[in-house]
């Protein structure tokens, strides 16, 4: 009677136990689910860093975690070794798990690390990786967008109102403005600090890499790059797009005119063809500037010159383009006369003379540039120009 009570009360006791562990699996899992969250667990300036090292160590290709770790002298099986592999993934910078024996950079991974990219290319990838590329956080963005940054307390109530749960929306708030302010969205303007564009931030950025920024990397991919154009400072002439523009002094009628039309048409022109596009005024590294100007004109993969107001310096710097026998494409005001030199070469004329003649336009002049511009990358040989028909 004594060992069926006994057999009877041990089952109960299992029984209870199974209870509480299965209760307590739940709130693991529960817990567990609670935590997750749908954004990184740290700054994106800490999972930089870490790219950093792997970009240092092995470039755009995958390097052995193992030794990864062992270079930067972090244990490869710790918790914040981890970490860090986790939330690098998270912000697109790296693929490879935690648990993968390979790690590599993705290519905006690269972008955002290496010095053998332009800043504009850089800063871009920063904030695609920082900001755009993480939901929640391209969200906030958005509805803050060309606004006066929010008071805390208004940023943790639209983190509620987009479905974070409570207790991670200050976490996220924090990292939202963290963020914001490493890749550059954060300005102080007018007196405030404001979220601005991602084209405003890139128009303070030079399109090409200062001479500073060119290290020993440079010169030791240099064979490597036999089949492209690259002077000394690490500038990609085959990728590179050359603005030549009468430009004027700040705020005159033809700095406004070279602003517009670099904006309007050459700009987006330029990022249709993956090209660098450079102008003379914005070349940004030490040196003689004629000589600078002469190089890109006489390397670059694409000239676009812009023939409005009869400027001699435009015509001289089309001359010496002409010589090369390289794509050129001309564009002009319908204002101003093609002089007879050059009239016989395809110029697209723009009627810039009002606003209303202009804007309804401006699609169409595109789409008449981006033409020629395709047609003049194409040609085999030597472009077709007054010197080059006198040479043949």
């Amino acid at each position: 009677m004594v060992e069926e009570l006994d057999e009877e009360v041990l089952d109960e006791y299992e029984e209870e136990l199974d209870e509480e562990i299965a209760e307590e699996n739940d709130e693991e899992q529960e817990k567990r689910k609670r935590i997750k969250k749908p954004f990184p667990a740290c700054p994106f300036e800490e999972s930089l860093e870490f790219a950093k090292e792997i970009e240092k160590k092995s470039g755009k290709q995958p390097i052995r975690r193992f030794t990864l770790f062992n270079e930067i002298g972090k244990s490869p099986s710790s918790g914040p070794s981890r970490m860090l592999i986790i939330n690098s993934n998270k912000y697109g910078l790296t693929t490879g798990s935690y648990k993968s024996d390979y790690l590599q950079l993705t290519e905006e991974g690269y972008n955002a690390t290496s010095d053998e990219v332009s800043p504009r290319i850089k800063a871009k990838a920063k904030v695609n990786l920082a900001i755009i590329n993480i939901e929640i956080l391209k969200q906030l963005y958005e509805q803050n967008l060309n606004q006066k940054l929010p008071a805390h307390a208004v940023l943790v109530d639209k983190a509620k109102e987009l479905g974070i749960e409570e207790e991670q929306a200050e976490e996220l708030i924090n990292l939202f403005i963290e963020n914001l302010k490493f890749v550059g969205l954060l300005k102080v303007l007018s007196g405030a600090e404001r979220i601005i564009t991602l084209d405003y931030l890139l128009d303070e950025l030079p399109t090409v890499l200062s001479k500073q920024s060119v290290n020993i990397k440079n010169k030791q991919t240099e064979n490597t790059c036999s089949e492209e154009i690259m002077n000394e400072t690490g500038v990609n002439f085959e990728k590179t797009c050359f603005y030549i523009t009468p430009i004027g002094e700040e705020e005159s009628e033809i700095r406004n005119h070279a602003d517009l039309f670099y904006g309007t048409f050459i700009e987006p022109i330029a990022e249709k063809f993956n090209l660098e596009l450079v102008r003379a005024d914005r070349i940004d590294k030490p040196g003689f500037i004629t000589k600078q100007i002469i190089e890109y004109i006489s390397k670059s993969k694409l000239v676009i010159a812009d023939l409005s107001f009869n400027n001699p310096n435009v015509f001289y710097e089309l001359a010496i383009r002409h010589t090369k026998g390289l794509p050129v494409v001309q564009i002009m005001r319908t204002q101003d006369k093609i002089p007879f030199d050059i009239n016989q070469l395809r110029t697209i004329k723009i009627d810039c003379s009002s606003i209303y003649k202009l804007v309804p336009q401006i699609d169409s002049y595109i789409s008449q540039i981006s033409n020629q511009v395709k047609k003049a990358l194409e040609e085999t040989g030597s472009s077709d120009n007054p010197i080059t028909q006198f040479s043949s």
